[in-house]
C-alpha cells in the first residue's frame, strides 16, 4: 500500500465516512489472562466513544511507511488450512460474528504478543464500498464495482491515570482525582486485507508498529507466519556497512558527502511519490558509482551486498538517508551541519594532521555568546 491508499482507508474512520460495521475487543491483564470481551455493531455505540475508537484507527494508520508501517506478503504455504493468510481471510469472512473464531484470534495474539502490563486487543470489520473514478481522477460514487471487506486490529496499552486533585464542580471543592484506567493509543496493530491498486489484495497485509525499531518478530512470525523484514535502523546499519566494506581506505570525507548529496536528491525527484523510494542492488551499485567510488573496489560489491542483506532485497532511501542533518563524529567530537552548508567543511592536512577545518563567517556563537571571527593578537 502507497501513502494515497492509507489515505483513503483512514478517511473511512470518520463520522461522515464509517465503514465499521462491527466491533469486537478483549481487554488483558498483565499475566496474559482474560479480563473483559466486548462484541457490538459499531453504529450503535455512542457518538463520543466511536469519535473516540475512530481516533485510535486513524493512529493504527499512521507514521512513516517503511518504518512505522509495513507492507507484507503471505508467504504461499500460509494460505493453506491451518495457515496465517487463510485464519484471517476466515475471520474476516465471519464478519466478526463467530464466537469461536474471536476466542481463537484472542488467544493466538495473548500467546505471542508480549506486553508486560494491561492491553486491549480491538478489532473491527468495515466494508467499504470504493468509489470509481473518472478520467480526470474524479471519485464517482454512483459508479462502483467493488466493496473493499477489511479487518482493521489496534493493540493500545492500558494505563492507570496519574494521581491527583480535580475540581468538583457540583461540591465546588478539590478532590483526590479517581484514578482511572486509560486505554492509550496503540502500540500494534494491522489491516487485513491490503488495498492495493485500490483493490482487495488477499496476498498481503499491512503492519503497524509504534516502535519502527521494535517490530517484535516473534509476534508477527507465528501469527502471520511472514518473516519479518529489516527495521528501518537495521536498513541504515546494513548500508553503512555495505559502504565501508566495499570502498575501505577510499571510503572518504568528500565520498560520503557525495553519497549523501545523490540520495538527497533522489528524495526531493520523488517527494510527491505515494510509494516509498527503494535501491535494490543495482541501484545502490549506480549511486555509488556516481558519487565517485573506485571501480577496483566495486568488484567486492556483489557479494557484500548479498552477505550484508541478500540477493533480492531493496533499502528504502528514507531509511538510510537523513535529509536534516550532515553529522560528522569523531570521539571526542560532534559536528552538525545544516546538509545544504556540507560544503562549508573540509578536510585538510595541517602541520602533518588530518584535521576538519569549517569556513565561518562574522555571525559565531559560543555557548551564546557572539565572538569574533578571528582572534584577536597580542
Amino acid at each position: 500500500m502507497n501513502k494515497k491508499e492509507i489515505s483513503e482507508i483512514k478517511k473511512q474512520f470518520t463520522p461522515e465516512n464509517c465503514a465499521i460495521t462491527r466491533i469486537c475487543g478483549c481487554y488483558v491483564d498483565g499475566e496474559k489472562k482474560k479480563k473483559a470481551e466486548i462484541s457490538n455493531s459499531f453504529l450503535t455505540l455512542p457518538e463520543e466513544d466511536r469519535f473516540k475508537y475512530f481516533e485510535i484507527f486513524r493512529k493504527t494508520l499512521s507514521g512513516t511507511l517503511g518504518k512505522n508501517l509495513l507492507n507484507m506478503d503471505f508467504p504461499t504455504d500460509s494460505e493453506m488450512p491451518g495457515g496465517g493468510q487463510h485464519f484471517f481471510l476466515k475471520l474476516r469472512n465471519s464478519h466478526l460474528e463467530e464466537e469461536a473464531q474471536l476466542e481463537e484470534f484472542y488467544d493466538k495474539v495473548i500467546e505471542h504478543y508480549y506486553y508486560g502490563e494491561n492491553y486491549l486487543i480491538l478489532l473491527i470489520h468495515g466494508l467499504y464500498d470504493i468509489p470509481g473514478k473518472s478520467s480526470d481522477n474524479l471519485e464517482m460514487f454512483d459508479a462502483s464495482d467493488e466493496v473493499y471487506d477489511f479487518l482493521l486490529c489496534s493493540i493500545c496499552p492500558v494505563k492507570q491515570s496519574k494521581a491527583g486533585l480535580s475540581y468538583d464542580a457540583e461540591e465546588n471543592c478539590f478532590k483526590n482525582r479517581t484514578r482511572d484506567w486509560l486505554v492509550e493509543m496503540p502500540d500494534r496493530g494491522f489491516l487485513f486485507p491490503a488495498f492495493h491498486d485500490r483493490s482487495t489484495d488477499i496476498h498481503s497485509f499491512l503492519y503497524y508498529s509504534k516502535n519502527g525499531e521494535d517490530l517484535q518478530e516473534s509476534f508477527v512470525e507465528p501469527l502471520f507466519g511472514c518473516s519479518m523484514p529489516m527495521s528501518a535502523g537495521d536498513q541504515k546499519e546494513t548500508f553503512n556497512q555495505l559502504v565501508e566494506e566495499t570502498l575501505g581506505e577510499t571510503c572518504d570525507y568528500a565520498l560520503v558527502k557525495n553519497i549523501h548529496e545523490q540520495l538527497t536528491a533522489m528524495i526531493e525527484e520523488k517527494k510527491d511519490d505515494p510509494e516509498p523510494l527503494a535501491l535494490d542492488k543495482h541501484e545502490v551499485r549506480s549511486l555509488l558509482e556516481a558519487s565517485g567510488a573506485d571501480q577496483e573496489k566495486m568488484e567486492s560489491f556483489d557479494r557484500n551486498f548479498d552477505e550484508a542483506a541478500g540477493s533480492k532485497a531493496s533499502l528504502l532511501v528514507s531509511n538510510v538517508a537523513n535529509t536534516r542533518k550532515f553529522e560528522i563524529k569523531t570521539p571526542v567530537i560532534t559536528i552538525q551541519v545544516d546538509p545544504d552548508c556540507a560544503d562549508l567543511v573540509e578536510t585538510k592536512i595541517i602541520d602533518g594532521r588530518r584535521c576538519l577545518v569549517i569556513g565561518i563567517d562574522d555571525n559565531v556563537m559560543v555557548n551564546g555568546i557572539s565572538v569574533a571571527a578571528t582572534e584577536n593578537q597580542s
